[in-house]
């Protein structure tokens, strides 16, 4: 009886707690939609907190009526895939030859893959990389610097190192190549972790915008990111001069930040869940054997 008491106390305590978090992570999401939906002066005299007040959908209107927005949407959309595409192969090829132990050199190259996770050149030598390879202002720019993680290749890496290797042995004395052995074997059997490391190339992507601010010049290449940070800071501009008296302000910036902010957030929560059953388990069967 004892023992299930202190069980039933524990799953409650657990309950509780994890009810706890979620609130905390949910709050600020619904802080900033909230202050996206209400009145103007429901956000100058900052009566919104959890609950819009006063509905009003003029920062939504400002943003989504911009041709160059939803252009700029788009583009991100194709250019999160394509680099998502192109980060797998490139963590794929790299990650299945490590885990075989007569690959000469095996060992260095590893040293030098986690040595790159430490150590980095800085911003003015990736800046004059970039340049000299003739990548400066070109979507290149925002693909090849980032094609490869080292700690999602060490991830993939140890999760194909656990696979068992008497699969690997059959298929070859069947007469089966390694491309072969890596396609219809490895692969089907690892859709766990490649689903998550996926969601982590798609989601550095996305979110990326110091590459762009860096390297981007010309404005049809902005990602969503630094599209809407260019909308904030002349939305700032404007209160500045509404401030001074020679414009006026019609959306508050608060309402306009909390707009953008949504208007990027929300499609690539919608990727989550498709992915979630794969998440846990891709990170943790991963990271079970260095």
């Amino acid at each position: 009886m004892k023992t299930n008491l202190k069980d039933k106390l524990f799953d409650t305590f657990i309950t509780v707690f994890t009810a706890v978090l979620i609130l905390i992570c949910i709050a600020p999401i619904l802080h900033v939609a909230s202050i996206s939906l209400s009145s103007n002066v429901a956000i100058l005299s900052k009566k919104v907190f959890i609950w819009p007040v006063g509905l009003n959908f003029e920062a939504y209107k400002n943003v989504l009526t911009d041709k160059s927005m939803i252009r700029s949407l788009f583009y991100t959309m194709g250019l999160t895939a394509l680099c998502a595409v192109l980060s797998m192969l490139m963590t794929i090829m790299a990650a299945y030859p490590l885990t075989k132990k007569h690959l000469k050199g095996r060992k260095a190259f590893m040293v030098m893959i986690i040595i790159t996770m430490y150590f980095s050149g800085g911003l003015i030598p990736d800046y004059m990389l970039v340049t000299k390879l003739g990548l400066y202002d070109k979507i290149w720019a925002l693909m090849l610097p980032s094609v490869l993680s080292a700690f999602n290749l060490i991830l993939l890496k140890s999760f194909f190192s656990n696979l068992p290797e008497s699969l690997m042995e059959s298929a070859h004395l069947d007469g089966a190549s390694h491309m072969t052995i890596l396609i219809r074997i490895v692969l089907p059997l690892s859709t766990p972790v490649l689903a998550t490391l996926s969601l982590f190339y798609a989601v550095g992507r996305w979110n990326g915008f110091q590459d762009a601010l860096m390297y981007i010049q010309n404005t049809r290449l902005y990602p969503i990111q630094l599209k809407l940070y260019q909308i904030v800071y002349n939305n700032q501009m404007s209160e500045i001069a509404q401030m001074e008296g020679t414009t006026t302000l019609i959306i508050p910036p608060e309402s306009l930040k909390g707009a953008c902010v949504m208007f990027a957030t929300i499609p690539i929560l919608l990727v989550y869940p498709r992915l979630q059953k794969y998440f846990v388990s891709g990170v943790t069967l991963g990271a079970i054997k260095g």
